[in-house]
């Protein structure tokens, strides 16, 4: 997708030259030149260029008729009349006017002078417009030498010529060349004006292009924001020189795929440029209206795209001719737009015509002329004609190389482009290489942003790379007997599947481990704003109107964000240290952390991208797959067939089993058919088995399946994972914590306490202190929920009494001191138990005897419209204090209610394992390719290494009595999942229905507790 970046490059086009010393000519003329110079020069920054050009012609005639044909202020005539023609495209008419006016300074002030300097410069400028660098080079370089000898090297004009010698190697993929060009234009400017002028931010902006260029948008990022509150500050808001800064950052945005975010400030700079006194039909309008097209085409809102990319390319047609580089911009959008909704004909016609202008304008060698081959091999190639469409591929990947770089993203989509290619023509073994080679670029790249993204980047990011990540499924559903590209698809399962919340954790991870007080007091900041979204989130909009709301909530988050890519730039140099292994290992390094007797089975939900849909048709049809890993490097591939009946059958038989439903074998038995009994020939004899689910049938317990004969617990031992890297050795920590705490059966009935006694000093303590006060305050404002149904859990109190039977040492934490307070502020423990009512927002109501909440409050009660789109503000636990809080006058109290949202805050480095007997702590939103968003995640990112936890309500009794033979099971010895299993079956005798022995799943490690060994049981009093 071409998008004009429009790169600032400062030309003063006229330098208004005095005339010869001693010289004065009095004549009326002499002022009506003036008048009609100044005129010209205000019509051409209105975009009227046909308007400007008659003024400009009426000037330098008065002044040639007065001063003669060689006099320096006719050179200045000159050069604006030339400079009108190139911004027009007709640099036929334009470079002969340059040259004269060059002639004539050469002739008035000799060779070194820096008017001189100044015509060299413009000259330039017409050669590099029509993508004549070999010419253009040595103008530049000329002007750059005279005006450092003659002005010093430290001058602002010194750095205009660093500006347009750093565009020239930019717009040539020269990027090592530019980058110095550019910092050194930017060091001038700072220090000879000052950090916060304008053209400091012009030059920020042209650093930040080629930052973003290259795929470098965490460096670009901050030079974007730091021009724009520079040209804020000193134009004001409302200043139409802030389009540029607003639109490169919505370029940025939207090529992360952050679209939402985009949007606003794309309509922003459109409205400024309206505003200005510029007119419908300025160049720059159509720079914007062309951007805000893309962000729509990115989307698929191909109606709203359409228009504004006519409107764009008729304004420049109109205003620059219809052989301009940017009217071939044009063309190629609109063309792309036309090919998607399957107008062939039309669409290769316009990239035809634009792949003409660009090497009339640029040559053949050319980034712009490189990407059209592309797009114009892609209309052939989705029409079948692929005899057509390769050798354009081909000289479009070459192009793309000897411009950009070998490790551009361009080439990248070209490499990608040509396999498909290749797989169309039942060429495998032309095509795997070149996916392997995309791979490892898309995953470098990847590695490299992803050390400075937030948590809610990083996942528009990945996103963004899903449908190359799906192409490497799709080609090993068609081809599943072909090993290489077994190994590359499942390389891309393994890195990329729950990518997100592994560098989360990371983040966590460095921050209780490596970062300073700094970085800590960041992170606490981070935990208030935490406190504050889920306060508001739960209070619900209230009295508050909900577009009021909706933007409160809108704030904490973008704060949040904020935060947390803060985090991440502060953690990258300690993240990069415990970087995956590559592509072309990580299946082997998986593999060796196999136990013998296992296998590992990633499921994958994929977008079919085979085939091309035609118009009309739906989208690609969504797909699993399974890839399953022996230890000894083994891989087998099996498409298991259409998402549909997988996904409703699996929300099927949750609802069964969480509603106890008697007739749940039905959808048992399907689930088995159609998800787990045609990997049996795959997996031999083994039984031992690390799922590593996605979509839908991450919310079933495989243990619950049915053969027709028998469960699957039975028979097969499930450990589950985010994905199978979570496999590898995970990096030591310096001592593991070996205390055993246990929270269970809160009083929620107690008084709640005054939030004061929270751990840390100084600044941490300060924020959390402010975090609080703003949520008691923001509580006045809105209106009280209705409580929420906290039945007493009786066998909560009984589990964990029962745990410190077994385990004497462990704390417990009952009623009034189970508290979120106290939960927050735990050193980190070996193992820690919660008990308690939990809750996943949208769920039905609970159950009579289940730990799961009966009512969700003002929030519950609230449209889904005003519900917070992040999941892990709708899940959480209820602790001491809850009825209490919802019985007042006021909302549920922070001291009363934790959201997974905050528990992903807590220090669980060195924590063994988590166990969540409560219910739903395992449901939450299913996000394709990266897992479940809700408290299991929470207590991944937090560190701990394995968590437990429920797929549905769970009956309180019964649960006890799990849990205590979990325990005794882990005593033993047993693995942590391994423990689970028996405890399910030792339950199943007393309770057949999987509803009672089967709502809990093991996620995470499944080796023995290092700090318990066996033999060290505790016989339970009598």
């Amino acid at each position: 997708m071409l998008k004009a970046l429009g790169w600032a490059a400062v030309v003063a086009l006229c330098c208004a030259a005095s005339a010869v010393a001693g010289e004065t000519v009095p004549d009326a003329r002499l002022q009506q030149a003036q008048t009609a110079y100044e005129e010209a020069k205000r019509l051409d920054q209105a975009g009227k260029y046909a308007e400007a050009v008659a003024q400009a012609e009426q000037a330098l005639s008065l002044r040639e008729s007065v001063l003669g044909d060689k006099h320096p202020e006719v050179a200045d005539c000159l050069d604006l009349l030339g400079a009108l023609y190139r911004f027009q495209g007709e640099f036929d008419r334009a470079e002969p006017l340059i040259q004269r006016g060059l002639a004539i300074r050469e002739g008035a002030f000799g060779q070194n002078h820096p008017d001189v300097a100044q015509s060299l410069n413009n000259l330039a400028n017409i050669y590099q417009a029509q993508g004549l660098y070999d010419r253009a080079e040595p103008l530049y370089q000329r002007s750059l030498a005279i005006r450092e000898a003659t002005l010093g090297k430290n001058h602002p004009s010194v750095a205009a010529s660093l500006n347009n010698l750093a565009v020239l190697n930019d717009r040539q993929g020269r990027y090592s060349r530019a980058e110095p060009l550019y910092q050194r234009a930017l060091a001038i400017r700072e220090a000879a004006f000052d950090k916060d002028h304008p053209i400091v931010a012009t030059s920020l902006n042209n650093l930040a292009i080629l930052y973003a260029e290259q795929g470098l948008y965490s460096r670009a990022e901050p030079l974007y924001q730091r021009a724009l509150r520079i040209r804020e500050a000193a134009l004001g808001k409302n200043h139409p020189d802030l389009a540029a800064s607003l639109g490169n950052l919505a370029n940025l945005y939207s090529d992360q795929g952050m679209y939402s975010r985009a949007e606003p400030f794309y309509q922003r700079a459109l409205a400024l440029k309206k505003e200005a006194a510029f007119g419908k039909d300025h160049p720059d309008i159509a720079i914007h209206l062309n951007n805000l097209a893309v962000l729509y085409d990115r989307q698929g809102l191909y109606s709203r795209a359409e228009p504004l990319y006519q409107r764009a390319l008729e304004i420049r047609e109109a205003t620059l001719g219809k052989n301009h580089h940017d009217v071939a911009a044009s063309l190629n959008n609109l063309a792309d737009v036309y090919a998607k909704q399957g107008a062939y004909g039309r669409a290769e016609q316009l990239h035809q015509r634009s792949l003409a202008i660009y090497e009339a304008v640029f040559g053949k060698t050319n980034p712009e002329v490189g990407q059209t081959l592309n797009s114009l091999a892609r209309v052939y190639a989705e029409q079948g004609q692929y005899s057509r469409a390769e050798p354009l591929y081909q000289r479009a990947l070459a192009t793309n190389e000897a411009t950009l770089g070998k490790n551009h993203p361009a080439v990248a989509r070209s490499l990608n482009d040509l396999a498909t290619l290749q797989l169309a023509r039942r060429r495998l073994a032309a095509a795997v290489p070149l996916l392997a080679r995309a791979f490892a670029m898309s995953e470098q790249r990847l590695r490299h942003e992803a050390l400075d993204f937030s948590e809610a980047r990083l996942a528009s990011f990945l996103q963004l790379l899903r449908a190359d990540e799906e192409r490497l499924y799709a080609v090993v559903q068609s081809h599943p007997n072909d090993a290489s590209m077994r190994r590359l698809a499942l390389s891309a399962a393994l890195l990329l599947k729950g990518r997100s919340m592994e560098e989360t954790a990371h983040i966590s991870r460095a921050v209780y481990r490596g970062l300073g007080s700094q970085g800590r007091d960041t992170f606490e900041r981070l935990r208030g704003l935490r406190t504050q979204l889920a306060s508001l989130s739960l209070q619900g909009p209230g009295s508050r109107p909900l577009p009021v709301y909706q933007k409160q909530l809108r704030e904490l988050a973008e704060q949040g964000d904020a935060l947390e890519a803060d985090l991440a730039q502060r953690s990258a140099p300690l993240r990069a240290l415990t970087a995956l292994p590559s592509p072309a290992v990580i299946v082997d390094r998986v593999a060796q952390s196999l136990p013998k007797d296992s296998a590992l089975i990633e499921f994958i939900y994929h977008e079919d991208h085979s085939r091309v849909p035609k118009p009309g048709e739906p989208k690609a049809q969504l797909r699993y797959l399974a890839l399953v890993l022996f230890p000894n490097a083994t891989t087998v591939a099996l498409d298991l067939g259409p998402a549909e009946p997988i996904d409703s059958t699996a929300l099927h038989l949750r609802a069964a089993l969480a509603n106890r439903d008697v007739a749940f074998h039905a959808h048992a038995q399907t689930l088995y058919q159609l998800a787990f009994r045609p990997l049996l020939p795959l997996l031999g004899k083994t039984r031992r088995l690390f799922l590593s689910p996605d979509g839908q049938l991450s919310l079933v317990p495989f243990s619950a399946l049915h053969d027709g004969r028998q469960f699957l617990v039975e028979s097969f031992d499930f450990t589950y994972l985010t994905s199978g890297k979570d496999l590898l050795p995970r990096l030591q920590e310096t001592a593991h914590a070996s205390s055993v705490v246990v929270l269970a059966a809160p009083d929620f009935d107690a008084p709640l306490q005054p939030p004061d006694s929270f751990q840390g000093g100084g600044e941490a303590q300060k924020h959390r202190a402010a975090s609080l006060e703003h949520f008691f305050s923001s509580l006045r404002e809105g209106s009280a929920p209705r409580a929420w149904v906290t039945a007493p859990l009786p066998g909560t109190r009984n589990e964990a009494e029962a745990i410190q039977r077994l385990l004497p040492q462990a704390q417990l934490f009952l009623g009034a001191n189970a508290t979120k307070q106290r939960l927050l502020n735990l050193p980190t423990p070996g193992i820690l138990h919660l008990a308690t009512h939990g809750f996943f927002l949208e769920d039905a109501a609970a159950p009579d005897g289940s730990r799961g909440v009966g009512h969700f409050g003002a929030l519950g009660e609230e449209p889904a419209a005003s519900r917070p789109p992040d999941p892990l503000l709708r899940s959480g636990l209820l602790l001491a204090g809850a009825s209490a809080a919802t019985a007042s006058s006021r909302a549920p109290s922070e001291n009363a209610l934790v959201t997974a949202l905050e528990l992903a805050s807590l220090d669980l480095w060195g924590t063994q394992l988590v166990v969540l007997s409560a219910c739903d702590t395992g449901r939450g939103d299913v996000k394709m390719g990266q897992g479940v968003y809700g408290m299991r995640r929470a207590f991944i990112v937090a560190g701990a290494e394995t968590v437990v936890t429920s797929l549905w309500k769970v009956d309180d009794q019964t649960t006890s009595t799990l849990m205590e033979a979990y325990y005794r099971n882990l005593l033993a010895g047993q693995g942590r999942a391994t423990a689970l299993r028996e405890a399910m079956r030792a339950l199943r005798t007393t309770q057949p229905h999987p509803h009672f022995w089967a709502p809990f799943i093991a996620l995470g490690k499944d080796a023995p507790l290092r700090s318990l060994s066996p033999g060290t049981l505790n016989t339970p009093q009598k």
